[in-house]
């Protein structure tokens, strides 16, 4: 097919949006047919249509972090299992890291779309799925190979003509340890292909294939010439930084990260002088480093633009082979969403002295798992839980960071304190912000949260796979970093730290407290509103030390008002000059010594601020 010359827009329109809907109506089925908290409740899967050329079309904008990927692993599997072996009712399963995948928990189920016997694309539905087998429950650890993370399914039929192939299910079944779960989540996928093979025929029958084709063509040129502008209005050359993984789980050397960003007709990324792939944790597959150049990418143009194969032409990607950002087997890949989290980080930092006033501080950046099971002493099954957990975003030109939410591409839902307890032998005893954890700046980062695991009545192991418990994320423009992350194991009792990328058998009544980090700060901390630093004190997001010390704010504790007198007088040591060059911001966005400007936790007001969250705000909804 060709794209239409004289394409209608009204047409134009009710076609890209019906392809969009598709998927967004695969994506309600799966949430709503799934049977794992990740999935139902956090809303850890994507959706995805390609067409009979295995371009990318439309997307559900579920997981960011998927999306790039699927575009990856989708138009590998078909082709190396062969097109022509496809046919109505036939739908393909696989998560093989090394085919175009990225962790082995994310498992895609591929549909093919056939209308009236001919083949008019490919639909996918990817999903995380509490436990795929391996050396621990949930399949997070710190492990030396992918052998040892689980079952990995290379691209094979799991639905024949409309029917599951038993045998296969039951051979995938036989490695996984919440088998009641997973067997739901997997028929999930599948009804998900089915709703969406459904709209989409109903678009065929209404408007046939071939128009619908030729105005698919159209979309992706149209997407392709907005996407050429947008990059026009960016900064033309090349902008470079390093960010590093705090440690690899095995050693405490840390993982360098590099990214060169070079923008012109359009962009590329290139990675070279990231550190060779370990074995350990922190290795990204090219698939994980695809998606997050690409999604750095769409945060710079107008969000309005579609994300199809015209806007994937325009992401360039040099990654090393054999490097953290491109690993080659065996290399364990479980930990590369960690390593793609600060990737992300990094490519932004990169940009901000040429996008000054556009570009954030430093965020949470890593995904920060908590994945534990056991045997659940109310069933007497098997069970395994996954989340992962929010953090501080990273303060903006105008804004503060949002507090305890997921940052960049991470896009999943908070997983109630309620629907963990019914659902799982597990007491969530605290859930709250961290207080003082922000980054102090004009604008200040988010705080981090806490959250509380307590098992009182069966052993139970308990992995942490997580980051940034030695450096705190980098502030901007004099904005000072938000403080480390800490993982604690019984916090009320002997409270012995424990490592970001731990896995540890607990004894009943064990807990196991998370605090993750808070947002880098933008600008120099004593130039914030003092009537801002008052209003964070009232809300026990800071303590009345840090006030004063920091941000140079005198608060009467009696009162709660701002001192004047002494306010004034704090504030009459010059201030620092906000840091504004592109060659003094680029220095400013080293990451700071762990720790520096964050002063010492306290609970004067802090005490009032037990919240117990419904929901985790996602950015975008947050000011």
């Amino acid at each position: 097919m060709s794209a239409l010359p004289h394409a209608d827009p009204i047409q134009f329109e009710v076609i890209r949006n019906a392809l969009v809907e598709a998927t967004e109506e695969m994506a309600v089925t799966l949430r709503r047919s799934a049977y794992s908290t990740n999935i139902k409740t956090r809303a850890d899967f994507s959706c995805a249509f390609f067409d009979s050329q295995l371009r990318p079309v439309a997307q559900a904008f579920t997981q960011p972090v998927h999306l790039g990927s699927m575009v990856q692993l989708v138009p590998r599997a078909i082709r190396a299992y062969g097109p022509e072996r496809l046919g109505p009712g036939d739908m393909l399963i696989t998560n093989d890291p090394y085919a175009g995948g990225v962790h082995l928990n994310d498992i895609t189920v591929i549909a093919p779309v056939f209308f009236e016997s001919e083949l008019f694309g490919y639909l996918a539905s990817l999903a995380h799925h509490v436990d795929v087998g391996g050396g621990a429950p949930a399949s997070i650890g710190a492990f030396r190979e992918v052998f040892q993370e689980g079952v990995i399914i290379p691209a094979v039929k799991i639905v024949a003509d409309g029917a599951i192939v038993d045998d296969v299910f039951r051979l995938i079944l036989a490695q996984i340890r919440s088998k009641r779960e997973t067997a739901g989540d997997l028929r999930a996928q599948v009804a998900a292909n089915v709703t969406g093979q459904r709209r989409i025929q109903e678009l065929l029958a209404r408007l046939g294939l071939h128009l619908v084709a030729s105005y698919v063509d159209s979309l992706l040129d149209y997407t392709r010439r907005r996407t050429g502008l947008e990059l026009a209005n960016l900064p033309r050359g090349t902008f470079a930084a390093e960010g590093f993984v705090d440690n690899d789980g095995f050693s405490d050397r840390r993982v360098r990260l590099c990214a060169a960003v070079t923008i012109d007709d359009g962009v590329t990324f290139d990675l070279t002088g990231s550190d060779p792939q370990r074995r350990a944790p922190v290795n990204s597959t090219f698939a994980q480093t695809f998606s997050a150049c690409a999604y750095a990418l769409k945060c710079l143009i107008d969000q309005d633009v579609p994300v199809n194969q015209g806007f994937y032409e325009l992401v360039r990607i040099t990654a090393p082979e054999g490097t953290v950002v491109n690993c080659t087997p065996p290399a364990p890949v479980v930990g590369g969403w960690e390593t793609h989290a600060r990737l992300t980080d990094v490519i932004f930092k990169a940009l901000a002295p040429a996008l000054p006033g556009q570009i954030i501080a430093g965020t949470k950046a890593m995904q920060c798992h908590a994945g534990f099971g056991g045997i659940d002493p109310r069933r007497g099954e098997y069970y395994c839980f996954l989340e992962t957990l929010g953090g501080g975003y990273g303060a903006r030109a105008a804004k503060d960071g949002p507090d305890a939410v997921q940052v960049h591409g991470q896009n999943t839902e908070n997983a109630p304190i309620e629907d963990t307890e019914v659902n799982y032998p597990v007491q969530i005893l605290r859930y709250e912000l961290v207080p003082d954890s922000e980054g102090a700046g004009t604008y200040r980062g988010g705080l981090g949260l806490r959250r509380d695991y307590w098992f009182p009545d069966h052993a139970v192991t308990f992995t942490i796979l997580a980051d940034r418990d030695r450096e705190g994320p980098w502030g901007l423009f004099g904005g000072e970093p938000g403080r480390p992350a800490e993982y604690v194991l019984d916090p009320d009792g002997a409270s012995r730290r424990l490592g970001s990328k731990t896995t540890l058998e607990l004894q009943p009544g064990d807990v196991v407290s998370y605090r993750t980090c808070g947002g880098g700060g933008y600008g120099p901390p004593e130039a914030r509103d003092p009537q801002r630093v008052l209003g964070d004190a009232r809300e026990g997001k800071i303590g009345l030390d840090r006030a004063r010390d920091v941000y140079r704010v005198a608060i009467d504790p009696v009162t709660w008002t701002i001192d004047e007198r002494e306010t004034a007088s704090l504030r009459a040591v010059p201030m620092r000059a906000p840091i504004t060059s592109p060659a003094s911001l680029a220095q400013s966005a080293l990451p700071s010594d762990q720790g520096k400007g964050n002063g010492s936790p306290t609970t004067d007001p802090a005490d009032r601020l037990r919240t117990r969250f419904e929901t985790a705000a996602s950015p975008k909804d947050s000011e």
